[in-house]
């Protein structure tokens, strides 16, 4: 096989990687390979750098380029060197990377101007002008995501605890935490010990929107979270000079926004604050903004937000 390129979309939840021609397209024939999510709290690269060799093991593919968007990321260039350092054994001569944030931009809206929120787990926001850029949020579950679905998810378990000591209004949520942890007196100790524990916080944020309808507290913990999301775009869109805009294009996606209850709440808020909002389906998804890496243009703001090194 001549040289490839491997795109990698890295989440707390999982890892999606394709082949694909050094030009661009997907290699023909060649499907998504998942692997386990990254873990934000040990080194980015080293572990994107073993998705790379497995990918090389189970394929025996020659790759040339490694196009990576990753969760957690704080220092590109960093995480680029220490990449193709240890990839470059594997035939591979360039390395771009950016943050989750900016290929779930690039996949969505190219580099036109917009806010694209990408809530799975964490949550991102991400506003883009004619020459500036802002990210809003991003700052993992211990010190922001507010709307994520891992801050949905700890809503629950919350108010899950506050009805069992007496302290909050009764709820359908606590039946469900009650399966999934056991105990109550003893739940805290079962999440505590999970290694995945973040995750598996995260998971109950389908159960909340799966409730909304019936359940006064998961009724309120999707309005809250929507009103985070809602004020995030604002935010964002004001830093990069699109507020005043009557019309400004926003991307609504990941696993909290598909669902429908705060997928609408979130709309009617953002129609509130400008009633003929262009909300777009993405054009395409974060794996596919990975691999348009390489390619972005040279006065797209967006090139400065990715970091690039090798041959």
């Amino acid at each position: 096989m001549d040289h490839a390129a491997l795109a990698i979309d890295g989440g707390q939840s999982g890892i999606r990687a394709r082949l694909r021609t050094l030009d661009g397209p997907p290699l023909p024939g060649r499907p998504v390979l998942q692997f386990p999510g990254l873990l934000t709290d040990r080194p980015i690269a080293a572990q994107v750098a073993d998705v790379v060799r497995q990918v090389v093991e189970e394929t025996g593919a020659t790759l040339g380029v490694v196009s990576a968007g990753l969760s957690g990321l704080t220092d590109g260039g960093q995480a680029s060197r220490e990449l193709l350092g240890a990839t470059r054994g594997l035939g591979v001569a360039q390395v771009h990377v950016a943050h989750d944030s900016v290929t779930s931009y690039v996949g969505a809206l190219g580099d036109a101007p917009g806010a694209v929120v990408a809530a799975g787990t964490g949550v991102v926001t991400l506003a883009v002008g004619a020459r500036e850029t802002a990210r809003i949020d991003g700052w993992g579950h211990s010190m922001g995501d507010a709307g994520s679905g891992y801050w949905i998810g700890r809503r629950a378990l919350d108010a899950v605890m506050r009805a069992y000591d007496g302290r909050g209004p009764a709820t359908g949520l606590a039946e469900i935490v009650r399966a999934d942890l056991g105990d109550l007196e003893h739940a805290y100790i079962a999440l505590q010990a999970d290694p995945h524990w973040v995750s598996r916080t995260a998971a109950f944020a389908a159960d909340v929107a799966r409730l909304a309808d019936t359940d006064g507290v998961a009724s309120a913990i999707c309005d809250d979270a929507a009103a985070e999301l809602a004020r995030s775009v604002e935010t964002g869109l004001t830093r990069v000079g699109l507020a005043g805009s009557d019309s400004p294009a926003v991307c609504l996606l990941g696993g909290v926004l598909r669902g429908e209850r705060i997928h609408a709440a979130l709309t009617t808020r953002l129609r509130e604050r400008w009633p003929a909002v262009d909300i777009r389906e993405p054009a395409a998804n974060a794996l596919e903004g990975a691999a348009r890496l390489p390619f972005l243009a040279g006065d797209s703001p967006l090139r400065g937000l990715t970091a690039a090194v090798g041959d």
